[in-house]
């Protein structure tokens, strides 16, 4: 265990998969993204959804828990934690605002627009998530290169 270690025995055992844990979680909240589009759409369809809609708590949960596991990262790998917290948090707050947009899209009674900034965010926060996780695949060409 590190001396600076902040969760002590956890980060023991986090400490060497932490990476692929966050990788596995954009690519949840990838999911999720998408479910919550298809399940905006179905309420936008139907009469019950006049003037708001009902926000996907999936994918709610799967961005807190992103956050959340971005913040851990940044405990364990400063450098990297630091530019993956900033890029998650970007994401959230875009999932935020364009959730606002298409309720505004929906009192207008306009088509829902595709998630394209969300879209755009966790692709990404998947390619900075891939690098850091999956880093040891390029590593060899990398090092004979740099």
């Amino acid at each position: 265990m590190e001396p600076l270690s902040l969760l002590g025995p956890i980060d023991t055992l986090f400490a060497d998969v932490i990476e692929y844990v966050v990788f596995a979680l954009v690519l949840v909240n990838m999911g999720t993204r998408w479910w919550a589009y298809r399940d905006y759409r179905k309420q936008a369809r139907s009469d019950e959804y006049d003037e708001e809609l009902d926000r996907n708590v999936l994918h709610e949960v799967s961005n807190v828990v992103l956050v959340l596991g971005s913040f851990y990262l940044l405990t364990l790998h400063h450098h990297a934690g630091i530019v993956l917290s900033t890029l998650v948090l970007g994401l959230f707050i875009t999932d935020f605002f364009e959730f606002e947009a298409k309720e505004v899209e929906l009192r207008q009674d306009e088509n829902l627009s595709s998630p394209k900034g969300s879209v755009t965010a966790s692709f990404v926060v998947f390619l900075y998530a891939g690098y850091i996780s999956l880093f040891y695949v390029i590593e060899p060409l990398w090092n004979s290169v740099v």
